[in-house]
């Protein structure tokens, strides 16, 4: 028989550095979940990323029991690496403070397409264009979808 879900939670921890300590601790916490539990079922399941900010949504039952799934890292984030640019501009329409080509952009939405709402390659690469551009990003040469 299936459990009853009690609530959802979303986080964002990076790789194999979740510990008891704001904002996981208080987060689960105040839900009663069993934080070393977690700590250390996420610390495994996320040895393989190591320092990588991963989102998570946590499902909470109600006998204080959880499973949670962990998603790709956000678009921002891999944007920004793979610019080598600390933070986004902030007047990206303005101010441009890096670029990106498009065989960057291709690598990041097929990093991210289990989780864009997106059927092909070229529309998670326009999902992931639009990013960089909010971003205050230049992306360098012609679309694929455009020769």
């Amino acid at each position: 028989m299936a459990k009853e879900i009690r609530g959802y939670l979303k986080l964002q921890i990076r790789g194999g550095q979740a510990n008891p300590s704001p904002p996981v601790g208080p987060a689960l916490g105040s839900k009663g979940l069993n934080i070393m539990e977690f700590c250390k079922q996420f610390n495994a399941r996320t040895q393989d990323k190591p320092g990588q900010l991963l989102p998570i949504t946590i499902t909470i039952f109600t006998d204080k029991s959880f499973e949670f799934v962990i998603k790709t890292p956000p678009a921002a984030v891999l944007l920004m690496d793979a610019a080598k640019i600390k933070k986004g501009s902030a007047e990206p329409n303005r101010t441009k403070v890096g670029s990106v080509s498009w065989d960057q952009i291709k690598e990041i939405a097929e990093t991210k397409m289990p989780d864009l709402n997106a059927f092909k390659i070229e529309s998670a690469m326009k999902v992931v264009a639009g990013t960089a551009k909010s971003l205050g990003l230049r992306v360098k040469g012609v679309a694929p979808w455009d020769k």
